[in-house]
């Protein structure tokens, strides 16, 4: 069985607790249940309170949780949270007995890594607190591998996130042995004479016309788009739901890379085209491929962010190596040419594009605010030997009459 949990909490011995997305509802049933029922502070009169008793318990932040008694000491008790998994020493007043709910099993399930052995035969505690900063909250896949013979018992699994193993990549970490290891190579670790690269997106049919937005403009006639899937799903075509549904498994891909990004080895070659993690200025890594060297000292590298366009020159310390199962997304960013205009014999604006001069920077300027942040339709004319595009705005007029009007560039047959 396969279906989608959040990770509540790693337990100080490894355990991953889980809740299925599943249960979420009911849950949350629940707990809005027990807040109705349970008010105020928890007991106060002495109490004799034993090992494995069911209780609620409130917690640091007011809530009423389900919860047993896990040991007794003194005036505080360790509890176990049984719909979350994590143990915590509470001071007596904060509980409270009961027998209600107690027929409704807990909503989180215990689990071990299938055929995964730590190193030391327990879950050190650096790994222990890995764990807990990676996946803590976190919406993971899981992979049931065997039943517990004790439906107590934890469950074993394998469990994905952003399309990686985990055991696979605890296993490249050294934190433990995986004995099935199959997709170790997918950890980014390209070498020798591997030359991957990135897939193509798939485009509509010529003259379909389809919602698009533009990531970064090279001129006012050559720009990068993005199939837009934004509004109704079910409008659009079989190609822009593909898309969609690339770009959002995308997103959550890359997410999860950029909380690993520190383990991933920094890019030991510089061979043009080459796929990589780039990190931006906003300080997050993204998909780029290597253009060009423009420095020698310090070594600078050209790229492009192969789902915007955009060009970036990077110190090497931002660059790394990119997991595979990254490059399976196909590129989100499509450079076209639009058609209809020229630029205008009589533009007599003297700032000029300095790697197009043929355009004047107002001219950009004017595109960009044409475009920028728009609902935008395009239709394709041809795909060989360049895309090139019709570009309407959210009036449904073409982008480029503006230009014209305003005598930055003119019509072209």
């Amino acid at each position: 069985k396969i279906f989608q949990a959040i990770v509540s909490c790693i337990g100080g011995d490894g355990t991953i607790y889980i809740i299925p997305k599943s249960f979420e509802t009911a849950l949350n049933k629940l707990m809005a249940e027990i807040q109705n029922t349970f008010k105020g502070l928890g007991l106060l009169i002495p109490y004799s309170w034993k090992k494995g008793e069911a209780c609620v318990v409130r917690g640091s932040d007011t809530v009423w949780y389900r919860a047993k008694i896990v040991e007794v000491s003194g005036s505080t008790l360790q509890v176990q949270y049984i719909d979350r998994g994590y143990i915590e020493s509470i001071p007596q007043c904060h509980l409270y007995p009961t027998t209600f709910y107690t027929g409704i099993p807990p909503f989180c399930i215990p689990c071990q890594l299938y055929k995964t052995l730590p190193i030391g035969n327990f879950w050190q505690q650096d790994a222990v607190d890995y764990l807990q900063e990676l996946l803590k909250n976190e919406e993971v896949e899981i992979h049931v591998e065997e039943l517990p013979d004790n439906p107590w018992d934890k469950l074993s699994i394998s469990l994905y996130f952003g399309g990686m193993s985990l055991s696979s990549f605890m296993a490249y970490q050294k934190y433990c042995v995986a004995e099935d290891c199959q997709d170790i190579q997918k950890l980014g670790v390209f070498e020798g004479d591997l030359s991957p690269s990135y897939l193509l997106q798939p485009l509509p049919f010529p003259g379909e016309t389809f919602p698009v937005t533009v990531t970064h403009l090279v001129s006012p006639k050559e720009v990068y788009i993005c199939l837009d899937s934004s509004g109704n799903l079910a409008k659009c075509s079989a190609t822009e739901r593909a898309a969609s549904h690339d770009s959002e498994s995308l997103n959550k891909a890359l997410k999860w890379c950029n909380k690993i990004v520190k383990t991933l080895p920094h890019l030991t070659n510089f061979k043009k085209e080459l796929p990589c993690l780039a990190e931006y200025v906003d300080g997050l890594w993204y998909r780029a491929k290597l253009l060009s060297i423009t420095q020698l000292v310090p070594v600078q590298i050209l790229v492009q962010f192969v789902d915007y366009g955009t060009y970036l020159v990077a110190p090497t310390s931002r660059l790394r190596h990119i997991p595979c199962h990254l490059l399976k997304y196909p590129v989100q960013a499509v450079r076209v040419l639009l058609a209809g205009f020229k630029p205008a014999s009589g533009d007599k604006n003297v700032e000029r594009i300095p790697y197009s001069p043929e355009w004047s920077l107002k001219a950009l300027w004017t595109m960009v605010d044409c475009v920028e942040g728009k609902r935008l339709s395009a239709s394709i004319l041809t795909v060989s030997p360049e895309v090139t595009i019709s570009l309407y705005g959210d009036d449904k007029n073409l982008v480029h009459l503006k230009l014209i009007e305003m005598g930055l560039a003119e019509l072209d047959e």
